[in-house]
């Protein structure tokens, strides 16, 4: 690497914790009952941020040896922040924030910083040749706080300065964690201290950027004069300076500071404002974006705004924060909700570019089964406790290929294979879980008709698989049935955050299959509001069929996860054709196969007539031969 080649667009430093976030919106943090997990602190917040923008994005900070730093480290992994110099700390733990929603002016916050691990980043941590492989290091209020930090964010800036880089700042005034305040106290977002203004304007010549709201630029400046501010800041400091003005929007100067209009102002409309926390870090990714790209102030602020404005409008804080194609979306479509949460096409965007991890590949081992295992075990004299049992067998055939080959996955139920669900997390492997009940004419849920309420039970990996009996032709009172089922799913599954896995059986009763109206019924269902994360179809050996599906998920949800055949107990050498046939439509990402695979193994195991090791290597045998069938498929193209 030579320092003339950046690697990266920027290097966060600082702050990294767990955000626990109140469920119920409206009243005292002392009355929320449930809480949504979520990453939080600034500056991890912003290269969230800024790693959804497009840009490549690294994290520099602390985090401790137990279950709260692991999941810090694998959600920045899922948004594609670099993670090689997050350090995992042995002595410490990782920072916790308890937070809730009040009302538009209101938001509760504790902070669990007690010797916290970020709080320990230190000058050995900083690296001079990872700070030369980016474009910009980004220091943030609260890791200047005390001299240990303080130095470590120095040292970071005076490498960056040394070998080019730009240097950007994020005031992030938080007086309760500059010992301004109390526990109780850090809803508080202004406070003055002499001693803090000195420490920040020690930090301001260093910088090329530096972002605030009116009240942090009140303590950098020394006056609770905003303009006045500016210009003490000015007089130390060639950097470019942002003012947040919340409803006003942001005004950016760029030379001397004489009154507004001497800024490059951006207004903003008038929205809902349901949370303002983290809203800050959002503002800056989207200014970052277009800084680091050099575009005009002008455009660095719009998307400053628009990426706030979505903050604001939003439960949690990274979370919130919007992708490139959502930004561009604003941009071009906008909105004209006064809610935008509320904005159904806008939402669909931010779930669909923004998912905890995309595939490119899903092949899956599904043995979520029930009624076909029941009848098995009971013609054997066998249990659900056998049923449970082999089931574990099959887990352990996933595993094996999933050693193998990228993109291995399971569906498996809660029912009768429960220790194999739940031993699944264990691995690196994609989850689904069924939902309806098993060979049930019309569709039933096992969970009951609380739909929220259960699924908020289930791990966040989780995806929820619905096999629906669906046909064109069926009764009216029946259709409209399913579809009121359907999209009562849909939506609990969007409010727990689930993926939804969407498969549509047109064989069913005394009807047999009729792969023609499963494009109706899919565009029927986008129709109806429902933009599940996978489409699993039917094998059908037609070209045509498969690009027909592709192109009405591009026209609907081009961001998709994918649609996946199933097997529907085909032999495995016709189910590698079909394969071939369904892989030259670009969607189509893999298969879920069961029966093919489990069936004769099944069959000789209750019976009997192999042991556990037997019918493990032939279930790994045939989902092998899928494996490749489906690679060979790739390699004919």
């Amino acid at each position: 690497m030579t320092v003339g080649d950046p690697v990266l667009d920027v290097i966060c430093i600082g702050r990294s914790s767990v955000d626990l976030y109140g469920g119920q919106v409206g009243g005292r943090l002392e009355d929320m009952s449930s809480f949504s997990k979520y990453i939080g602190g600034s500056p991890t917040n912003i290269s969230i941020g800024c790693a959804r923008l497009g840009l490549k994005s690294a994290l520099i900070t602390r985090v401790g040896d137990e279950h709260m730093g692991r999941f810090i480290r694998e959600t920045l992994a899922d948004e594609s922040v670099d993670t090689s110099h997050v350090i995992t700390d042995d002595e410490r733990l990782t920072a916790l924030v308890l937070l809730g929603i009040r009302d538009a002016e209101q938001f509760p916050l504790i902070f669990y910083r007690e010797n916290c691990a970020d709080m320990a980043i230190c000058e050995s941590d900083i690296s001079a040749d990872f700070i030369a492989s980016a474009r910009a290091v980004l220091v943030t209020g609260t890791h200047f706080s005390t001299d240990r930090v303080a130095a470590a964010s120095f040292a970071a800036m005076k490498l960056a300065r040394a070998h080019g880089r730009k240097v950007a700042f994020d005031i992030d005034y938080r007086p309760n964690l500059w010992a301004l305040g109390g526990h109780a106290d850090g809803e508080s977002r202004f406070a003055e201290s002499q001693r803090v203004t000195a420490h920040i304007q020690t930090v301001l010549p260093h910088c090329d950027l530096i972002v605030g709201t009116e009240e942090e630029w009140h303590i950098a400046g020394g006056t609770t004069d905003t303009l006045a501010a500016l210009r003490a800041a000015r007089s130390i400091t060639d950097a470019t300076l942002v003012c947040k003005r919340g409803p006003l929007g942001c005004v950016v100067f760029e030379d001397a500071i004489d009154g507004w209009d001497s800024g490059v102002a951006s207004p903003v409309r008038e929205i809902e404002v349901f949370n303002v926390l983290g809203a800050g870090d959002g503002f800056m990714a989207g200014f970052l974006s277009g800084w680091l790209r050099d575009e005009p102030a002008a455009d660095c602020a719009l998307y400053a705004n628009i990426c706030g404005a979505l903050a604001v409008s939003r439960h949690g804080c990274a979370p919130s924060y919007p992708s490139q194609v959502e930004l561009r979306h604003m941009i071009e479509t906008g909105s004209e909700h006064f809610a935008l949460r509320k904005d159904s096409a806008l939402e669909q965007i931010h779930w669909a570019t923004t998912r905890r991890r995309k595939h490119d590949r899903l092949l899956a081992f599904a043995f979520d089964h029930r009624s076909q295992f029941v009848d098995m075990a009971q013609a054997n004299g066998k249990s659900e406790a056998d049923i449970d049992h082999f089931k574990m067998i099959a887990l352990g055939a996933a595993t094996r290929s999933s050693d193998r080959h990228q993109g291995v996955g399971l569906l498996v139920d809660d029912r009768l294979g429960r220790t194999a669900l739940h031993a699944a997390s264990d691995h690196d492997l994609w989850i689904g879980r069924p939902i309806e009940q098993s060979g049930v004419f019309p569709l039933a849920f096992e969970d009951g008709p609380d739909l929220g309420s259960r699924l908020a039970e289930w791990p966040a990996n989780h995806c929820v698989k619905v096999l629906a009996p669906v046909r064109t032709d069926d009764q009216p009172d029946v259709i409209a049935y399913h579809e009121a089922e359907i999209v009562r799913l849909a939506d609990a599954c969007r409010q727990t955050g689930h993926e939804l896995l969407f498969e549509i059986i047109t064989g069913n009763r005394d009807k047999s299959a009729a792969p023609s109206q499963v494009l109706a019924l899919m565009q029927r269902f986008y129709d109806l509001g429902v933009a599940p994360d996978w489409w699993k179809l039917e094998p059908v050996d037609d070209g045509g069929f498969w690009t027909g599906a592709g192109d009405i998920v591009r026209a609907n949800d081009p961001h998709v996860q994918g649609i996946i055949v199933l097997g529907k107990e085909m032999p495995d050498e016709q189910l590698g054709r079909v394969l071939g046939v369904a892989r030259a439509e670009p969607l189509v990402r893999g298969f879920a196969i069961g029966r093919t695979i489990f069936s004769e193994a099944a069959q000789q195991w209750f019976a009997d007539k192999i042991d556990d090791q037997t019918a493990q290597d032939m279930m790994w045998a045939v989902f092998e031969r899928l494996i490749a069938a489906w690679d060979n498929a790739a390699s004919d193209r």
